[in-house]
């Protein structure tokens, strides 16, 4: 009863602050520069989309990139044309289920893990495509949390090496600012009374809303404002960040790990990161970019840089 009039009594309201986010480079994303998108099927049947930026070299990498909340992959279409282009890797940018621009329902997902079986299928999809690469896994903000439970999870040895860009870890991590700038609006109670029912097997109101993002108005009325994504149920949500104990998560990489943030991100501490990791696995590599902002970082010059030398220094180390 306690957890049921947990989840009763907060529900979604409108947006009251603004988030500290610049979503500028959102609003003016253009789908028709990027590469077109491309279906895949995942192991329930249902069409899922990615693109994919081959790269004319014949790179021995593939790299994946998962977007962070709210958006899609047309986040990545600068950092992974770059990388593309000079024949580190073949990026892959899947827009994960529950986003994008047509997806079976907005913000939900069927099951807790579904995140991670639709990652693995589209592994297996690349490794068919570009036979004998290695596979990089990696992902901005809640995408890179993605990443981390990904690792820690039944398919987490798919994965060759992985890439951290400003990751979500847990909203208490010493890497999180409260609220992670003011861009998401999480419901607090709902979300205890809901992991106090889905620990005793109650999971049948997974599918209410636990938390909204303040996406701005600006690019919600611009041309790409259907495609965002506002808020994420309970499953959702749970699917998208590492497990509770994200240490556990991050223990499980034993593959070589870039982690990259700039020290001006709004969401998260960049100087915590390697503090907070390295107390779980030795395998990483810090980058601090000076000046860089959390969305700036998926544009930012000095960005392509970092992950393009590690990629080169990997490509040397890791041949096939």
């Amino acid at each position: 009863m306690v957890a049921l009039a947990l989840v009763a009594t907060e529900r979604p309201q409108a947006a009251t602050q603004p988030a500290a986010l610049d979503l500028a480079a959102f609003a003016s994303a253009d789908d028709a520069t990027a590469p077109a998108l491309q279906p895949y099927t995942a192991r329930d049947g249902v069409q899922l989309a990615f693109r994919l930026y081959e790269s004319r070299a014949e790179a021995s990498t593939v790299l994946v990139l998962l977007h962070g909340s709210g958006w899609h992959s047309l986040q990545f279409a600068a950092l992974a044309g770059a990388i593309s282009e000079q024949g580190l890797a073949h990026v892959v940018t899947p827009d994960l289920r529950g986003h994008g621009f047509d997806p079976t329902r907005r913000g939900d997902v069927d099951y807790i893990g579904q995140l991670e079986d639709d990652l693995a299928d589209l592994i297996n999809l690349a490794q068919a495509r570009f036979p004998g690469a290695q596979v990089v896994v990696g992902g901005h903000s809640l995408g890179g949390g993605l990443a981390v439970r990904f690792a820690g999870g039944t398919h987490g040895r798919l994965a060759d090496a992985y890439v951290l860009l400003a990751p979500f870890l847990k909203h208490d991590a010493p890497t999180t600012r409260p609220n992670a700038g003011g861009w998401a609006r999480p419901l607090v109670r709902r979300i205890v009374g809901l992991s106090m029912l889905n620990a005793v097997g109650v999971r049948q109101l997974n599918h209410l809303t636990v938390i909204q993002f303040a996406m701005p108005e600006a690019v919600l009325a611009g041309p790409l404002g259907a495609s965002a994504t506002t808020a994420y149920s309970y499953r959702l949500n749970t699917a998208y960040a590492p497990r509770p104990d994200y240490g556990a998560d991050l223990a499980a990489i034993r593959q070589p790990l870039l982690v990259v943030a700039g020290d001006a991100d709004e969401t998260f501490i960049a100087t915590q990161y390697e503090p907070t990791i390295v107390a779980h696995t030795d395998t990483g590599s810090y980058i601090v970019l000076p000046g860089v902002t959390h969305i700036g970082l998926l544009t930012d010059e000095a960005t392509q840089a970092a992950l393009g030398g590690w990629l080169e220094a990997f490509n040397l180390t890791h041949r096939p």
